[in-house]
């Protein structure tokens, strides 16, 4: 600051500017390239006019035609303006900018940026046009030309962009801007271990597994994002969301469709089948309010905790039927873990007691074979969706609408008075449909191997499956110990 005001006092002409440079988009590394050249860029033409950038103002990577978009630089220039220096106390004679839309592309921030910047007399401004004078008559009307201009060019690029989106997306053709998961650099075959990472996840999912467990795996296998960053929750969510997976694009919320209402194939490969999508997208929004949990929480250690009931009857004739836990087995016993009913001062009565190992392999063999038996019908049972015949009629009646309001038979009021009715049985329809397909997918999914598939799945995806089919297995009270064989009579099932 000393050394300016020397300069300041020895030529009371020279000009202090602060430099503003802004881009909506900075590629994929991130590295400011694109404002360094553009602030490189009006140093060299401050020297050149014999003015002084005392400050810089950089809005990386932000976008000025979006409203919900905060520029926290441009805000503080609005600031410093308005107070005449900046917070370090440099002085504000001017400012400079590569063009104007750097500075602004809507009409409220030209006001405010004008407004600020005419707090004082005699400032300085520069762009792309050379100096101008922003305090002359008209300029005002001028700038907002130039925004209205701008902000036209600005919709007419996105609408294209949107256009070229879609078009390419009807053509099957890869739209993503980054790597997908689980494909290699051309977007189109497969990264074979990620793939199959999907897969697995896929089956784990529709067989009781949490997001969180998918998770944990894909973090301890070492697998990154697309960007290079370690999975969480949400990014994982999303990768077994897409379509993409299937081969299947969506826009918006909604599969991309051909002329005849199918959904578009992309040309990647696929990972799963669209069956296997269905069902892992019907199966993730239906738990816990759609957040991909199951419901529940909490992880259990042993299999059967809050499964097993205590069955003991008390003195007063009533049953227990309080929810037994799952402790560590004393280390002389043959077995490592065993159940029991809880502590009198916890609610239980403390007097059933079951070994850990023989419970879990008896309930565990009841439930694959209930499994089993319900794998070898489901999918038979399941009738075709009774709603084709009414969906094609639905998109006939709307096809002819537009047919004859395109051809000039039906005027704008009847055409958009009616449409809506018929988009909306449409939307119905197609959300059935989807419904059914997922249903059918589901039970196609449970094979009737159900033994070799058990072992592979985790604490909590066989607890899923064992509350699924059972209520409860009351436990009748029976010994700790002794040499008395395991007696599976005193475990009743309670099917559901």
């Amino acid at each position: 600051m000393d050394e300016v005001r020397g300069m300041l006092a020895a030529n009371p002409d020279l000009r202090c500017v602060v430099a503003y440079a802004r881009i909506s988009f900075d590629g994929r590394v991130k590295d400011a390239h694109g404002v360094e050249d553009q602030h490189r860029e009006m140093v060299e033409t401050a020297r050149k006019l014999g003015w002084m950038v005392v400050c810089r103002y950089t809005d990386n990577d932000k976008s000025a035609s979006k409203e919900e978009v905060i520029r926290d630089d441009f805000e503080q220039l609005l600031k410093d303006l308005a107070a005449g220096q900046t917070p370090e106390g440099y002085p504000v004679h001017g400012v400079m900018a590569i063009n104007d839309d750097r500075l602004y592309r809507r009409p409220g921030d030209w006001e405010r940026f004008l407004k600020a910047f005419t707090t004082q007399e005699d400032r300085v401004y520069h762009d792309s046009n050379g100096v101008q004078d922003l305090y002359a008559e008209g300029f005002e009307i001028k700038g907002l030309v130039g925004v209205a201009m701008s902000l036209a060019e600005t919709r007419k690029k996105q609408r294209r962009s949107r256009t070229s989106h879609r078009n390419r997306a009807l053509r099957g053709q890869s739209t993503a801007a980054w790597r997908p998961f689980g494909w290699d650099d051309d977007k189109v075959s497969l990264r074979l271990a990620e793939a199959e990472a999907i897969r697995k996840a896929v089956r784990d999912v529709l067989a009781g597994a949490a997001i969180s467990e998918i998770t944990r795996q894909w973090k301890y296998a070492g697998f990154l994002t697309s960007r290079g960053n370690p999975f969480q929750y949400q990014t994982v969510k999303q990768v077994l969301l897409n379509p993409r997976l299937c081969g299947y694009r969506q826009i918006k919320g909604e599969l991309v469709r051909d002329g005849d209402d199918q959904p578009v194939v992309g040309e990647w490969e696929p990972i799963i089948t669209p069956k296997e999508w269905f069902a892992v997208v019907a199966t993730i929004r239906k738990r816990g309010g759609g957040t991909g949990q199951p419901r529940g929480g909490l992880v259990h250690k042993y299999l059967l905790t809050g499964i097993l009931r205590c069955g003991n009857v008390l003195d007063d004739g009533v049953v227990c039927n309080n929810k037994m836990i799952g402790i560590k087995a004393n280390d002389w016993l043959k077995y490592d873990h065993a159940y029991m009913c809880k502590k009198t001062v916890d609610g239980g009565c403390n007097r059933t007691y079951k070994r850990g190992d023989k419970t879990d392999q008896h309930v565990e063999a009841l439930v694959r074979a209930k499994l089993r038996r319900d794998a070898e019908s489901r999918s038979g049972d399941l009738p075709e969706w009774g709603g084709t015949t009414e969906l094609e009629g639905a998109l006939s009646r709307r096809n002819a609408l537009e047919q004859r309001w395109q051809n000039g038979e039906v005027d704008d009021e009847t055409f958009f008075r009616n449409l809506p009715a018929l988009d909306g049985r449409v939307k119905e329809l197609r959300a059935e449909q989807t419904k059914h397909l997922a249903m059918k997918a589901a039970a196609e999914a449970v094979t009737a191997d159900i033994g070799s598939a058990w072992e592979q799945k985790t604490l909590t995806q066989k607890r899923e499956l064992i509350k699924g089919a059972l209520h409860a297995v009351i436990a009748l009270p029976g010994g700790k110990t002794g040499r008395k064989p395991f007696d599976v009579t005193q475990l009743r099932p309670i099917w559901r």
